[in-house]
This record gives structure tokens, C-alpha cells and sequence, in this order.
């Protein structure tokens, strides 16, 4: 080895690498073979199922079955949730609020007290009124006294009548005092009893519009400190509109309103449907979610010669408290039923230049084109009125390869499903109206 050319030994280490080099590349033309003969073989398989349709001319659709069923007559629309009762509470008489006896967002009920405006002043009031009251009865009973006591004297000629006939006119000033009294008696007692406000409704109370310790009254001045006053101030008993600020609202939510509009070309049949028996409502959130149903109580009396459209409110028990002032609801009104009839999936229904049509299987899987008038289109499902019987099996996918006596390969038969109250029907219906 010592004894070899320096040239022919590197000519043998060039010769080593060149064959290794030969066999990585033999190597990996085995593996990618070996890959694209695993590929063919996955892929094949429905190549050759192709291959096949094509061969025999068949072509894969999904059939269904018309069938004979009842089916709802709908109308839908949009409806704004609304209260039946709204409350904004105000003051009636002026003071400091001492107590706050609910929760906001608490359920309240009629007469229930939610606020204590300090009564101090005007029991102090009442009692002033109740005393001037009592003095002035005494005051009376002694006028009458002295008038029994001049008609006496005058009938035995003892006095001159006419001290007599003036005594009569000092009682009947004084009684006029005590029926000013007695009133001055009712003001204060109302106005200490307005010190206790109440909630007038039934219903949800909103977010509190003052804290414990405000300054509220009629006038809406409303602070965080007491301002120094010498005595109640005047108020009045009447129910007049007041310009105070509301310490907190309450809502209605048990029965509650849905109000929504409708086509005038409907309202006839509307009218019609509901002299017989109140109409059947149903309320579904914006993503299709049913939240309750009600019954039709309002249509109201005229058409709005804007839109072309005529007002509907519903009332709905809302025992779920589902319903929310001021939301808006995808509204299904059933105005009737369609009783008996054949219906097939509306994707089974196709638009041609002489009208509607779908393709019947008949005997070997061979379609025909068979033209046909449609009654109506409810969540999915289209109702036949003329050109197809129950029980025919009719193409409701894959119809644009077909043609008259092109055979088919079935993937599936079904019957047409039965429309539903549920997000689909929603959503098809709400497609269906904008159009």
C-alpha cells in the first residue's frame, strides 16, 4: 500500500463517492415510486366509480317523496316588543329621602312602598291643622251656644232681634272656618302620606335615579344635602304633570305587547281569519330561537298610506320574562291551515320559462319533466296544488344534469319535512318577504 502512485489513490476515493452518490439516487426513485403507486391506488377507486356512472349513463340525485300533510298558513314580519304599562315615579312633595326599600331590577308589586321621603315636616303640618281644627270647633260650638241663648231672649222681646239675626251670620262664618280647617286637615294628611311613595303598577323597577340622602320634590331640584327650610312648602293634591325628575321607572312585563305590520293585501283574510277565533302568534329572536306565543288582540283601523301596511299588536303571557320592552322579534302570525295537501322539499322545485316544474322518477329510475303549480312555500316545503299526486318520488338535488328520460343513480330518498317553528323557518321567511 506504501508503495502506490499518490494519483491512483485519490483516483480510487473518487471512484467510492461516485458510487455512493448512485446509490442514494437509486434510493429515492424507489421511495417516490413507491408514493405515486400508493396515491393511484387511494384515488382510483372513485375514478373508476365515475368511470362507471358514465358508463351505464346514469346520473346521481337525491330523491324525495310527495306526501299528503297539513300545513300552516304564515305570515311573517317584524315586531318591536312593547310594554303594556310604563311608570316614570315622581315625587310629590318636597324632602329628604330616608329610605329606599327595593332593589333595582327587582319585581315590585301595586302598593308595594319603594321610597321614604322624611315625613317629620309634614306630620308637624297635620298636627298644626288638626289644632286649628279643634280651636275653631270650640270657637263654633260657642257661637251656637250664644245663637240659642239671642233667640230665647229675643222671643221674650228681652233683646233687639236683629243681635239675634247676626249671631246666626257668626255661626255660620265659624262653620265655614271648620270646613276650611277639615280641608287644610286633608291637605296635610295627604301630603304626609305622599312622603311614603308606592310603586303604582305591577312590574320591573329600572335603574335608581337618586341615592339615599337626595333633596327631591315636584320642582325636580334634587341634591346631595339638605337645604334649610322653615316649614314644608305648599303642595296640592292634584294629579297635575310635574316637571320633577323620575326617581326610577317601572315596566310591564306579565302580559306584555308585540306590535307589527303587515301587507295590506293580507289584512281582508287577517280580518276574516281572526272574527272567527283569535289568531295564533308566535315570537322567535333574531337567530330563530323561539321565546313565546300569544294571540292576536289588536288590528288596528286604518292602513298606513305611507308603507302600504297595517299596525297588529299580539299579547303574549311572557311567564319567562322572554320578552323585553323595546326588542325587536321575528313574528309569525298562523292565519289558517292548508288541510290535505301534497307537498315536496322546495329544492325539488324548479323555474322554467313556461313556469314551475320538477323531475318524477319513474319506472327504470327514468326522469320526466313534469310542469306544476305551487299553492305556497312555508320553511322549506312547497305546497302543490296541481301537476303531482302523494306518493311520486321527485328529484330534490342534482336536477340541472337532467332531462327527459335520463336515468338516474338515487342517493337518498326522503320526505318532505314538515315546516317547523325554528331559526330555518325564520330565516326562509324573512328571505322570502324581502323578496
Amino acid at each position: 500500500m506504501d508503495g502506490l502512485n499518490p494519483k491512483s489513490s485519490l483516483s480510487l476515493r473518487r471512484s467510492r463517492g461516485h458510487r455512493s452518490i448512485r446509490v442514494i439516487i437509486g434510493l429515492v426513485m424507489i421511495v417516490g415510486i413507491a408514493l405515486g403507486v400508493r396515491l393511484f391506488t387511494r384515488h382510483g377507486q372513485p375514478t373508476a366509480n365515475a368511470a362507471s356512472h358514465a358508463a351505464s349513463g346514469s346520473v346521481p340525485v337525491t330523491a324525495a317523496i310527495a306526501t299528503r300533510e297539513d300545513v300552516p298558513e304564515i305570515i311573517n314580519a317584524i315586531g318591536n316588543v312593547q310594554s303594556i304599562d310604563s311608570v316614570s315615579v315622581l315625587p310629590r312633595v318636597t324632602g329628604v329621602i330616608q329610605k329606599i326599600e327595593f332593589a333595582p331590577g327587582q319585581d315590585v308589586k301595586q302598593g308595594q312602598e319603594l321610597f321614604l321621603i322624611d315625613p317629620r315636616p309634614y306630620q308637624a303640618a297635620l298636627d298644626q291643622a288638626e289644632g286649628q281644627l279643634a280651636h275653631d270647633e270650640g270657637v263654633l260650638a260657642e257661637a251656637q251656644m250664644d245663637l240659642q241663648r239671642y233667640r230665647k231672649l229675643a222671643s221674650q222681646k228681652a233683646i233687639n232681634a236683629q243681635q239675634a239675626q247676626d249671631q246666626v251670620y257668626v255661626v255660620q262664618q265659624d262653620q265655614g272656618t271648620i270646613e276650611l280647617d277639615q280641608a287644610n286637615v286633608e291637605t296635610a294628611q295627604l301630603n304626609l302620606d305622599y312622603c311614603h311613595i308606592t310603586a303604582p303598577i305591577s312590574g320591573r323597577a329600572g335603574m335608581l335615579q337618586v341615592d339615599l340622602g337626595n333633596l327631591v320634590g315636584p320642582s325636580g331640584q334634587a341634591g346631595n344635602s339638605l337645604s334649610s327650610t322653615s316649614g314644608p312648602p305648599a303642595t296640592t293634591a292634584s294629579g297635575t304633570t310635574s316637571s320633577a325628575s323620575p326617581l326610577v321607572s317601572i315596566v310591564q312585563l306579565q302580559p306584555i305587547y308585540v306590535s307589527f305590520s303587515v301587507p295590506q293585501t293580507v289584512l281582508h283574510e287577517i280580518i276574516k281569519s281572526q272574527a272567527k277565533a283569535p289568531l295564533d302568534v308566535s315570537a322567535f329572536s333574531q337567530a330563530g330561537k323561539p321565546l313565546a306565543k300569544g294571540e292576536l288582540t289588536v288590528i288596528n283601523n286604518q292602513v298606513s298610506t305611507t308603507t302600504g301596511t297595517a299596525t297588529l299588536q299580539a299579547t303574549f303571557a311572557n311567564a319567562d320574562d322572554l320578552l323585553w320592552p323595546g326588542e325587536y322579534v321575528a313574528v309569525q302570525l298562523t292565519v289558517g291551515m292548508h288541510q290535505n295537501v301534497v307537498t315536496v322539499p322546495a329544492s325539488a322545485v324548479m323555474v322554467g320559462p313556461s313556469g314551475d316544474y320538477v323531475y318524477v322518477i319513474g319506472a327504470r329510475n327514468k326522469v320526466k319533466r313534469v310542469d306544476i303549480q305551487q299553492a305556497g312555500r312555508r320553511g322549506g316545503v312547497s305546497i302543490i296544488s296541481k301537476g303531482i299526486s302523494a306518493g311520486q318520488k321527485v328529484v330534490s338535488t342534482g336536477q340541472y344534469r337532467l332531462d327527459n328520460g335520463t336515468v338516474v343513480a338515487i342517493r337518498q330518498a326522503t320526505s318532505p319535512r314538515q315546516p317547523a317553528q325554528g331559526a330555518a323557518d325564520v330565516k326562509s321567511a324573512a328571505a322570502d318577504q324581502q323578496q
